[in-house]
């Protein structure tokens, strides 16, 4: 774990180590609410999709994927644009280094320079934890400044349990009367900002 953390933008080709990454997230905790592992063809293709507008980033830490970070719209209407929605997974045994940390920095540095203003992230959330849920999720982004703003309750059923939704959320620009445009990624000259 010594070993120096590269960050870079994710490509198609990345998708079986990050898929490596995601797996368990899917088949051992509620921290997603999705059911089934996607293929790699359809977690390539997020990817593509998501490198349309926003990064798409993997952490690598000696050549090995240990985590990754994107952005995705928070809603598709044109008055949203400068809000995303923010997702990370880190691999388990790489967890509490400071990876996290790391990918979320270089992230919101990207958003910035994309004129992003709102960050928000939705959160699974349980008033008990147990095997398939704690909250570490919501107190790791309250640690880098999100506040938490809304709980949809019992709305996620996984495990044979309900689990709550919380949304938390972070401002990282000014809220002006004539925002500045949102720039797609591909437009913004991100490789000196990794």
């Amino acid at each position: 774990m010594n070993d120096a953390l590269t960050i870079r933008m994710a490509a198609a080709e990345d998708a079986p180590a990050l898929l490596d990454i995601y797996r368990p997230y899917v088949e051992h905790t509620a921290i997603t609410f999705e059911y089934k592992v996607p293929s790699i063809e359809e977690f390539a293709a997020r990817i593509l999709r998501t490198l349309q507008r926003y990064p798409f980033l993997i952490a690598l830490c000696g050549g090995k994927a240990v985590g990754y970070a994107y952005a995705s719209p928070f809603k598709e209407r044109a008055a949203y644009d400068w809000a995303v929605e923010t997702s990370i997974y880190i691999q388990e045994a790489y967890s509490g280094h400071g990876y996290g940390k790391a990918l979320y920095d270089i992230l919101e540095r990207l958003l910035t320079a994309q004129n992003i203003l709102n960050l928000n992230a939705c959160i699974a959330y349980t008033a008990h934890a147990d095997e398939y849920l704690d909250n570490h999720s919501a107190d790791f982004h309250a640690h880098l400044g999100y506040h938490p703003v809304g709980t949809f309750h019992k709305c996620g059923y996984k495990f044979g349990r309900w689990y709550d939704m919380i949304w938390m959320e972070k401002m990282i620009g000014a809220h002006t009367s004539a925002p500045e445009p949102v720039y797609p990624i591909g437009q913004i000259d991100w490789a000196k900002l990794l």
